[in-house]
């Protein structure tokens, strides 16, 4: 439903899994738009591309098996030597983000924010999954537990950004929705 509402252009999303959450924000793509997802676990690549092939949506979508954090570095890369050609990011439409999705580890989610900052586009949107981590991150008997001190600090993180407006959805296990006021670049 959201990415219906934002109706991007391009979407990245960190953490594929299954394809199921890739489709439905395929959904909202513009009718020229694209999704570029990221998988880490690559035993999972058959599965998902049947999955992405069973919808026409899926000829939208780019599956990169690999390392979400090297994927996104590659990306930006690719966008600095566009940009040092003298060519647009917007005009390729390939590297500047409408919408980000972030589901992958929870532990490298700070890192994932530092990264996709410079690829969106101002007032972009990310969509953190998972940000209340079931109720863990008030509770203290998980301050050990790295995920949900990585969690702890993404929201920290998000919360003094001030380029950044935000708000936790408190559904299931938490969904921030972050809009970019200003460009990061």
């Amino acid at each position: 439903m959201i990415s219906q509402m934002i109706q991007p252009k391009r979407i990245l999303e960190l953490g594929t899994f299954t394809g199921y959450s890739a489709l439905c924000l395929a959904e909202g793509l513009t009718e020229d738009g694209r999704l570029i997802t990221i998988e880490h676990n690559d035993e999972m690549e058959d599965s998902i591309r049947r999955n992405l092939a069973l919808s026409p949506l899926g000829e939208k979508i780019d599956l990169v098996i690999g390392d979400a954090k090297e994927a996104i570095r590659r990306l930006g890369d690719k966008a600095k030597g566009d940009k040092a050609r003298g060519e647009r990011q917007e005009a390729k439409g390939t590297e500047v983000f409408d919408l980000v999705f972030i589901d992958a580890d929870k532990k490298e989610y700070c890192d994932y924010l530092d990264l996709v900052l410079p690829l969106m586009r101002e007032g972009g949107w990310i969509l953190a999954d998972n940000t209340l981590w079931d109720g863990h991150i008030i509770e203290a008997a998980y301050d050990k537990d790295k995920q949900t001190v990585a969690l702890r600090a993404f929201n920290d993180k998000v919360a003094a950004d001030n380029r950044l407006e935000k708000v936790i959805l408190p559904l299931r296990d938490g969904l921030t929705i972050i809009r970019l006021k200003q460009s990061v670049n």
